[in-house]
């Protein structure tokens, strides 16, 4: 080392508040410094174990159900997720009504009304679901109304399986979310999806499963009883279920 790199040395240690460097041998070694107590060896983590302490993910806690929903749509956004985006959907229509409902509506996608207005079920077949949630004593605000598919399908076709795969999981945390007692799957589509079963409509009507710590009811859909009035006996024997479950 020169005499200039020496100085320099020693002007950078006296700025760290070092007053000197002894010269002896024994100084110029690492000595490791001296333990009052031993010290217990410490196990490995096992990886498995490493692995599940990264995989936690924070619980989230919001305010009230309200701000619950508004977490899942902002979620969803202006969705691109799947073709509709580009099949001609005006709008997301994502659901409406009471956030701590007792009683929740599942139907299968917004029609042309829905989507114009960006609300489910304010179409003629809309209409009629209101009269039938006043005929057990309750009004359209009381409960909660969503579809399974949040966009328009081109013409009204049935949701094709590619859509409810994206789409499904925002309507499963609604539905969590707000934990209805009851749940009325409106139509075949949404029963059938929501019960992940291909029996007819004419099957599954009139009997009770439960679903996500509901009692999941199906019976027609709105539309349907505008095309076959006769079917309305059927949905107010099971509107007369649904009212007695809510009382109970």
């Amino acid at each position: 080392m020169s005499s200039d790199q020496l100085k320099a040395h020693l002007e950078f240690y006296g700025e760290l508040g070092v007053e000197g460097i002894r010269a002896e041998p024994v100084w110029r070694g690492r000595q490791e410094p001296e333990r009052a107590e031993p010290v217990e060896p410490v196990e490995p983590t096992e990886p498995s174990q490493v692995q599940e302490v990264q995989s936690v993910q924070p619980v989230q806690i919001f305010a009230s159900p309200d701000a619950a929903l508004a977490s899942i749509r902002e979620d969803l956004g202006e969705c691109t997720r799947c073709k509709l985006v580009g099949l001609g959907r005006q709008q997301i229509v994502f659901g409406v009504g009471n956030p701590s409902a007792d009683l929740m509506f599942v139907g299968e996608a917004p029609g042309a009304d829905e989507d114009i207005k960006g609300e489910p079920f304010v179409g003629r077949a809309g209409q009629l679901l209101t009269k039938i949630i006043e005929a057990i004593e309750l009004r359209r605000e009381d409960v909660y109304i969503a579809n399974v598919i949040k966009c328009r399908p081109p013409q009204n076709r049935n949701p094709e399986p590619d859509e409810v795969e994206q789409c499904e999981p925002f309507l499963f945390r609604q539905i969590d979310m707000i934990k209805p007692k009851v749940i009325v799957a409106l139509g075949k589509f949404a029963a059938q999806c929501l019960l992940k079963t291909t029996e007819p409509i004419t099957k599954i009507r009139g009997r009770e499963f439960t679903y996500r710590d509901a009692i999941l009811i199906p019976t027609y859909h709105p539309a349907y009883l505008l095309r076959t009035p006769s079917a309305k006996r059927d949905v107010w024997e099971d509107m007369k279920r649904v009212r007695e479950l809510l009382r109970q």
